[in-house]
Parts: C-alpha cells; structure tokens; sequence
C-alpha cells in the first residue's frame, strides 16, 4: 500500500495483541514509539492527521471508535469470533452515520391516496368484511388486529380506517436494537374526523425493536404535524 502515491507517508501500521492493546512485545517497538501509535490512533479524526488507511495486525480494541474510518477490509479469516463482532459492529454504526441523519424538520413532498393503490393477492387466512374501509377484507397477521377492526367497525366517533397493507406502501425507516436499518409498516391509518388522523400499532408481543418503532413513529408524527 505504501507504494502507492496516494498513500506514501499515510498509512498506519498498528500490532496489537489478542485484547486489541497495543504492546511492545507484539509490535517490537520501543514505548516512546508505541506512544506516538497510540496518540496517532486515537486522532486519526483531525484535520491534522496525515494518515488515510490503517492496517491492524490482528484486531482493533473494541471500543476503538472515530468517525472517518468508514471502510473496513479483512485480510484474512477471522478465527475470534470477539473481533469478527467488533468489525461487523463497528463498520454498521459507521454506515448509518453517514445515512441516517436527523436534519430537525419534515417536508411534505407527496401524498399517499389509498383509492389509488393497486390489487394485490393476500394470505388465506383470518378476515374481517369491513364497512368503513375502501379494501374489501381486512386481514389479519393476528387475532388481534381483527379485534381492532372489530372494534373500530363499532366506533361511531370513526369514519374510516385502513390496514396498512404493504401495497399501502406507507413505511417508515428506523435503526433497529442490533443497529441495522430496516422498514416498519404501522398496522392501521384511522381517520376520526377531517382534522384528526391516527396511526395505530397493535402489539400483542413486544420485543427489541418495538420501543424503536414506536419511538421513531411518534417522531414522524411530530414532524408532519410541524410542516
């Protein structure tokens, strides 16, 4: 790598042992060097850092966390799984860094008009014939969700509701408890009156990834509200 221009006089060379430290007897260098590998390391973030690609004999501490570090390449097999952890962990967090990025306000670019979505073919199972919705069956992925529409069927104070099919296509982004990104689609669109507009989660289960929803729901409704 050092003997591409690009690169000449860049490039740090970081040995570490097992734990990801860096020590004398792995990099067989003196502490005064072993030093400036630390401090290097640890401001590879500045502006004043020369260096654009650094190569770590066997692993990164975990931990080991700056911003402009956003390619990570293996050289070979990884037999800790600890360091195969770190490296996947680290690059994720990395790339949703630079994709996710709260700019502190909403634009409303288009609207979605359920009259216009198309057919589309659904499981056979559990349904509901609605009254107040333009789908002809609402179905269920649990009992639940058909007791709901049940019940919003009874309502007097509702006068129309959906489920979100997928062919909807409403859908929002959010970073998921193990860091990824992914798609969640709220289960029902319930309209009260012309003012007043509900998107509804049914729950009958909750696990990791629930309260992320929930939370990332409430931020778009907060947003569009504010537009």
């Amino acid at each position: 790598m050092s003997s591409v221009p690009d690169f000449k006089d860049a490039v740090l060379v970081i040995h570490t042992n097992n734990n990801g430290e860096i020590s004398e007897s792995d990099s067989k260098k003196s502490k005064d060097e072993l030093e400036k590998l630390r401090k290097a390391s640890n401001r590879i973030d500045g502006f004043e850092s020369p260096y654009k690609a650094i190569v770590s004999v066997l692993m990164l501490k975990e931990g080991w966390d700056v911003r402009n570090v956003t390619t990570i390449v293996g050289l070979r097999a990884y037999a800790a799984l600890e360091a195969s952890k770190t490296i996947i962990e680290t690059f994720k967090k990395k790339i949703n860094e630079l994709t996710v990025v709260d700019k502190g306000s909403a634009e409303i670019r288009d609207y979605i008009k359920l009259r216009q979505t198309r057919p589309f073919v659904v499981k056979d199972q559990g349904f509901l014939v609605p009254q107040k919705c333009i789908f002809n069956k609402i179905i269920g992925d649990s009992h639940l969700e058909l007791l709901f529409a049940s019940f919003l069927e009874q309502c007097p104070d509702i006068v129309f509701y959906a489920k979100n099919y997928l062919a909807v296509h409403f859908r929002l982004d959010y970073v998921t408890a193990d860091g990824s990104i992914s798609n969640y689609y709220p289960d029902f669109i319930v309209k009260a009156n012309e003012k007043e507009i509900y998107v509804i989660e049914t729950k009958g289960l909750e696990d990791l990834d629930v309260p992320l929803k929930i939370e990332r729901l409430k931020n778009w409704c907060a947003d569009i509200n504010a537009s």
